[in-house]
């Protein structure tokens, strides 16, 4: 056989295989998908009766929710039906009580109307018979009801002046009594209306700063420098809107005058730190004590006192950061000590005395923030705690007549200290509030009846009241005396006390023909 014939034998029964395997593998695909057709089947089937048996279990589930809404709505019902009936109940109730109220009210006017015109016909018989009464006494007395009536205001007037004025003469004498007690309150009371137009001139001091920046610098981070420097200082820094400056507070001008050279220094060293503050603190504070001493010795070299007490001479030198009024008081004092010296030797006196009772006689202003009282008291009594001679004592206490003047010395010292207040240009700013003061003085005390003529004196600590005679009798004067010093008091500013003097003078005329 040859190749040929065997290779397309064999290539014939390639063919043959395959188209036989072919033949095999669709019958046997043809058999699973009948199989699988089946089990299709069968999942749907099965998956109906599920979801038939689901829907019947939903329909039983709402049947029964819809059973149970039903019943929660019906118990709700009744028990708002039976709230409501609860509800009209107790309306019915009170408007049976309202309409039973009313009733009684409606009888209560009736009976309140009967009684008001029974009270009106008692009242009209009541005065027919007073008028009738009226007119019986006006026939025995002689007067009418109106005379009468002024007769007897007039009695009770006269009877009320003079049991004020036996009710004040007998405060007097008690408060006389009790002098110590009755003189803290005053001064209390002059403590507390110094808040005078002034008050800003002697108590704050204000410092050029070379740059808006550098305020940030001096409050420091959370304000821990100017903490510190109020803390050490014992003032207030005071840093707002005004361009290119601070400013120091306080009522202590030395201590004020420490914290002003601190800051100066803190600007110029440009280093602004705690630990810093304190370091020019305490230089400031030598310096400015330093000033104090040297103050203090010019004023006594100048004088020519040598025998000052070292206490009394630095009190002295702190006088140079006093003002008052507008006026150096250290500087016044030197003019009071001068023109005391002058006045003593025109009158043939020893000028010595007269010129250190001059330059002491304000003493008291460099520490009248630390203690109470008025300034001439607190001076006088440093000088006799330091062995100063009872003469000059008296003269330093009586300068402001707190105590009378009894010698020589008192007048002159009183006398050069209103020369070198009133030399022109002495004290700024403050004239015309002087001049309103004065005026609102006299303006009260003229107020009052029967007041002919009024002066204020003493720089306004003294009002004098002249009344006439004859409308003004000496219990009527105590009275206004007391009147006018209370209007003062309410009504004005002033410091220290205002003395209010009634004078009544008789005058008895007669002429020859």
């Amino acid at each position: 056989m040859s190749l040929e014939i065997i290779i397309g034998v064999a290539a014939g029964a390639i063919i043959i295989g395959f188209l036989i395997g072919f033949l095999l593998m669709k019958q046997i695909q043809k058999g699973r998908s009948k199989a699988a057709a089946k089990e299709a089947q069968s999942i749907v089937s099965e998956a109906q009766r599920e979801a038939e048996n689901l829907r019947r279990e939903a329909m039983v589930e709402a049947k029964d929710e819809a059973l149970r809404v039903k019943a929660d709505l019906e118990s709700e019902s009744r028990e708002r039906l039976k709230e409501i009936r609860s509800t009209e109940n107790r309306l019915n109730q009170r408007e049976q009580s309202l309409d039973k109220r009313s009733e009684f009210m409606d009888k209560r006017e009736h009976q309140i109307s009967s009684l008001q015109g029974q009270l009106e016909k008692k009242q009209r018989d009541l005065k027919e018979s007073q008028n009738e009464i009226n007119q019986r006494l006006e026939r025995i007395a002689g007067l009418s009801s109106e005379e009468a009536k002024v007769q007897l205001l007039e009695g009770l007037k006269e009877d009320v002046v003079h049991e004020s004025a036996t009710i004040i003469r007998d405060a007097e004498m008690r408060t006389r009594a009790e002098a110590d007690k009755k003189a803290r309150e005053i001064l209390s009371m002059a403590i507390q209306r110094i808040a005078a137009d002034y008050t800003s001139q002697i108590t704050v001091s204000t410092i050029h700063i070379p740059s808006d920046d550098l305020k940030g610098r001096i409050i420091g981070r959370e304000g821990r420098n100017i903490r510190s420097f109020e803390q050490i200082t014992g003032t207030n820094l005071i840093i707002d809107d005004t361009p290119e400056s601070v400013t120091v507070s306080s009522h202590d001008p030395v201590r004020r005058e420490i914290a002003s050279v601190t800051m100066q220094n803190l600007i110029a060293d440009g280093r602004i730190h705690p630990a810093r503050i304190e370091e020019m603190y305490n230089k400031a504070k030598k310096h400015v004590y330093q000033q104090i001493k040297e103050a203090a010795a010019q004023a006594t070299f100048d004088t020519g006192i040598h025998d000052l007490h070292p206490e009394l001479e630095k009190t002295l030198g702190r006088l140079r950061y006093r003002t008052s009024y507008g006026q150096n008081v250290l500087n016044h004092s030197l003019e009071v000590a001068y023109l005391c010296g002058i006045m003593a030797s025109e009158l043939g006196l020893d000028p010595v005395p007269a010129r250190r009772a001059g330059l002491l006689h304000d003493l008291g202003k460099a520490i009248d923030h630390e203690v109470e009282g008025s300034h001439a008291v607190i001076g006088a009594d440093l000088a006799r705690r330091y062995g100063e001679d009872p003469a000059i004592v008296h003269a330093i206490e009586a300068h402001h007549n707190d105590i009378e003047p009894t010698s020589v010395i008192d007048v002159l010292v009183q006398a050069a200290d209103a020369v070198s207040a009133a030399r022109p240009g002495a004290r700024k700013e403050n004239l015309e509030s002087y001049i309103k003061r004065l005026e609102k003085l006299e303006e009260i005390a003229n107020s009052y009846d029967g007041v002919e003529q009024t002066h204020a004196i003493q720089a306004g600590r003294e009002v004098r009241v002249i009344v006439t005679p004859d409308k003004v009798d000496e219990a009527r004067a105590t009275v206004l005396a007391h009147d006018i010093a209370a209007q003062i008091q309410n009504e004005t500013k002033y410091p220290g006390q205002v003395k209010v003097v009634v004078i009544r003078e008789t005058r008895a005329v007669d002429f020859a023909k």
